[in-house]
């Protein structure tokens, strides 16, 4: 038996916690500053999130993805920022009287979990196409 295996596991269990960690950062840095909905002369209410934040939200996590795709964690490249990101958003919406941050939190959930495992398979995808593809 090698040191190696325990070793590994080590690895991956820190790339798991480390990846979560910056997707809850990343909603903290994004979205979770920004708590006001904004008020239109009409009335109406928009937000409280921006366009931009969302889109900025987005692409670090594909960005977080990517990079621990490539690094040979599929796992972790489809869980962490996932649950991390999922942390940091229930902390924020459930003081929610209503309730129905519960309803959006599990559309968000699906949502990541579904770009993130596409965004693997990518990834995955293009690094086997590149090792198969043998120097002329």
């Amino acid at each position: 038996m090698t040191t190696r295996a325990p070793k590994r596991a080590a690895f991956e269990a820190a790339a798991f916690l480390l990846l979560a960690a910056a997707a809850a950062a990343n909603w903290a840095a994004w979205l979770g500053w920004d708590q006001r909905r904004d008020v239109h002369p009409d009335g109406s209410e928009t937000g409280p999130y921006q366009p931009w934040q969302v889109a900025g939200l987005v692409l670090v996590l594909v960005a977080l993805t990517v990079a621990a795709a490539a690094f040979r964690h599929p796992v972790t490249a489809a869980a962490a920022p996932v649950l991390g990101t999922m942390a940091a958003l229930c902390a924020d919406w459930s003081d929610d009287a209503t309730g129905l941050w519960a309803v959006g939190a599990l559309m968000a959930s699906a949502g990541l979990f579904t770009g993130a495992v596409v965004t693997t398979a990518v990834v995955r995808a293009v690094r086997d196409r590149r090792a198969g593809a043998a120097p002329a």
